[in-house]
């Protein structure tokens, strides 16, 4: 799989990962990782796991959650 924002600027690179929200293939140039609280209901509450988990986003998809 190749990169989606190097294949628009007419660039060919091998894609690394996907974005979780839109599912591009991306290159590291264009990766971006960031961290989410993953949290499961317990009890009458909710718990968060520790680590958080690592979340690949594409640059637009990671605008666009602010």
């Amino acid at each position: 799989m190749n990169c989606y924002e190097c294949q628009a600027q007419g660039r060919t690179t091998t894609a690394v990962a996907v974005c979780s929200r839109c599912h591009v293939g991306l290159c590291p140039e264009h990766l971006r990782m960031e961290t989410e609280i993953v949290s499961e209901p317990r009890g009458m509450g909710q718990v968060s796991q520790k680590p958080e988990a690592r979340r690949a986003l594409c640059e637009v998809c990671q605008r666009a959650e602010g």
